[in-house]
């Protein structure tokens, strides 16, 4: 069905976006962890060479030998310093091959990474991916260090909408449970009933049992989620910069152009989009779609390195890429993750009171069972 109202900070009596920064330590320091570690050598070297071998298998698809001498001794002394760090590295889908496939541990969407973070048992997270993500490894880690390469890795959505405009929301709307998409801040997840991903959307709308959501801040995943339920849904007027710029047309080109095209969506696209895909899935839902089905050319209409990290795995598809990149992703680098592990920076940090309040509603999301 239409969502049945949409919202944003105009409708609430509120004149301007007004998004409060997120907190964060910059300074270096060593917090009881090893003492400041020596910089390690950057050259291509015969060593570095045979240590980096086996992973450049993996992405040699996507990253040509004339780049790889470049990453090649970011990635051995990344992987050297998160052994002497006690540390591990989650790396969202859109992270660039070289993040993803070399120096990760744990890769996944939003679902997945908030999931692996509750099992972590390193001292220290480094989050590759963007600030979001890295406050939900913290509230769901409150004494371990959380660190984020970059801490202007933000996200439109997340950036779309405050605690403050959930509680005029929940005035306006008494006795309406509210879901939060986790691409939200701490401030937001601390302020309603549960999160939920792509993945989960509409399974976590349903599970409220109740005729009416509030569901934040993604209009349109809200508009996919309302056409796949009989909840009514009251939406808010945040969108994702990267999926938003796809359209309708575009795709249609695509298909004139090679009517064997295979083409999937992520429901953060609008919704004429998604009228035109083959499939509309969350990140991990798109994966596992071109795993099973393996179609000889595929356009995915999403953040354009999560198709260089399918193709990596799977040479054999041929990949259409219509190429909107994340400039927030793309913040996290190579150098920047070494600076991270070496100088022990730029630590998450969260009011002890939002973060537990945030972290109810983020559990009650990943304890919903299937």
């Amino acid at each position: 069905m239409p969502i049945a109202g949409l919202y944003g900070p105009e409708d609430l009596g509120r004149s301007a976006p007004g998004h409060s920064a997120p907190v964060i330590d910059r300074t270096p320091h060593s917090k009881n962890h090893a003492d400041a570690l020596s910089r390690p050598p950057l050259e291509w070297t015969p060593d570095v060479e045979r240590a980096t071998a086996h992973l450049y298998q993996r992405v040699k698809e996507v990253i040509p030998p004339v780049e790889w001498p470049f990453m090649a001794p970011y990635v051995k002394a990344i992987n050297e310093l998160k052994a002497a760090r006690n540390a591990v590295i989650l790396a969202h889908n859109y992270q660039t091959p070289e993040i993803f496939h070399c120096v990760a541990d744990i890769v996944g969407d939003s679902l997945q990474l908030a999931v692996e973070a509750t099992k972590v048992k390193a001292d220290i997270i480094v989050q590759c991916g963007v600030h979001f993500m890295a406050e939900t490894s913290k509230i769901l880690n409150p004494h371990k260090t959380v660190l984020i390469p970059d801490s202007r890795a933000g996200c439109s959505l997340a950036a779309s909408i405050t605690g403050a405009d959930v509680r005029l929301l929940r005035e306006r709307f008494p006795g309406v449970p509210v879901v939060a998409y986790v691409n939200t801040s701490a401030d937001v997840k601390a302020e309603v009933d549960i999160c939920c991903t792509s993945s989960n959307a509409v399974q976590v709308v349903e599970s409220l049992n109740a005729p009416t959501v509030i569901f934040l801040p993604d209009r349109y995943l809200a508009q996919y989620v309302a056409s796949k339920t009989n909840v009514k849904i009251i939406a808010w007027k945040g969108a994702c910069e990267v999926h938003e710029r796809f359209t309708g047309d575009e795709l249609r080109a695509y298909r004139e152009a090679d009517p064997s095209v295979q083409i999937i969506a992520h429901p953060e696209c609008p919704p004429d989009v998604l009228a035109e895909a083959d499939f509309t899935g969350s990140t991990a839902h798109m994966i596992k779609w071109v795993k099973d089905k393996r179609p000889k050319r595929l356009v995915m209409i999403t953040e354009c390195s999560m198709a260089d990290n399918v193709r990596a795995e799977l040479p054999e598809v041929k990949m259409v890429q219509p190429c909107n990149l994340c400039p927030h992703m793309k913040r996290i680098t190579l150098p920047n993750i070494l600076e991270s592990l070496l100088l022990l920076r730029e630590e998450v940090v969260i009011d002890p009171a939002i973060a537990d309040k945030a972290r109810r509603s983020v559990e009650r999301m990943i304890n919903l069972k299937n």
